[in-house]
């Protein structure tokens, strides 16, 4: 699928990741952090930025809470379809490079 949505930022590929489960800011925040070993860190500004350009997009989408402060977050199926094309661009952007490496 050709889209004008990828290649994917890294923050928006981390997050459309994390809220492959029900998620609230917060907790994406401390999720991304742990799944990029400490490389990625957003920040609060960034991370709401971020869920509000999503949710335009409809990529992700607001469900309900347990508790009423929080908002929480899910992908779309078009949110997973676009994170699905991004993580098969760069399989086969690796697949690239590893066959350059063998090469040499």
């Amino acid at each position: 699928m050709k889209t004008d949505q990828l290649p994917l930022t890294e923050t928006i590929f981390y997050l459309l990741l994390v809220f492959t489960e029900p998620t609230y800011g917060y907790l994406a925040i401390k999720k991304i952090e742990e799944l990029s070993l400490g490389n990625v860190r957003i920040a609060a500004g960034t991370m709401y930025g971020a869920i509000e350009n999503l949710l335009k997009a409809k990529m992700i989408t607001q469900v309900s809470s347990v508790e009423e402060r929080r908002k929480v977050y899910h992908i779309t199926d078009y949110g997973r379809q676009i994170l699905t094309n991004e993580v098969h661009r760069m399989k086969h952007c690796t697949a690239l490079w590893d066959e350059m490496e063998e090469k040499k």
